[in-house]
């Protein structure tokens, strides 16, 4: 394949056919916006990086999230944490009005919730699952 071959967009195309010995060099027929070029922009940001998160456990952030987000008023959601027999219990209230949402038609929200949660859980090493109170 030679350069004259090359169409913008084209993926894993290198110039010429052959594999240019400087990565710092961009071929001679890039345009912007081909796939997998690099760029200085492209490096992750180190501090948005899952394994730098604040004090509060996985489970309780995805959690907190999620029934945030699922409500009419997010200033009303409180987790609570509770150790048992080695595992931890999340106990999640919400607004009267938001219940019906965070359970959903037939619990099927609510065990989507505890899904996601427990895997959270199991990433720390932790088995955890999540009761909605009705206060």
């Amino acid at each position: 394949m030679s350069g004259s071959d090359y169409e913008a967009g084209d993926i894993n195309t290198i110039a010429g056919g052959q594999v240019e010995d400087d990565i710092d060099d961009e071929p001679e027929d890039y345009e912007d916006g081909d796939v997998n070029a690099v760029r200085e922009d492209s490096e992750p940001d180190v501090d948005d990086m899952v394994g730098n998160r604040s004090d509060e456990s996985t489970p309780v952030a995805v959690l907190t999230y999620l029934a945030k987000s699922l409500s009419d008023e997010p200033e009303a959601v409180v987790i609570e944490a509770e150790q048992r027999r080695g595992s931890v219990v999340l106990r999640v209230h919400v607004a009267p009005e938001d219940m019906g949402r965070v359970i959903g038609r037939r619990g099927r929200t609510a065990q989507a919730i505890r899904t996601l949660v427990a895997a959270a859980g199991a990433r720390d090493g932790t088995q955890v699952s999540v009761d909605i109170v009705d206060d």
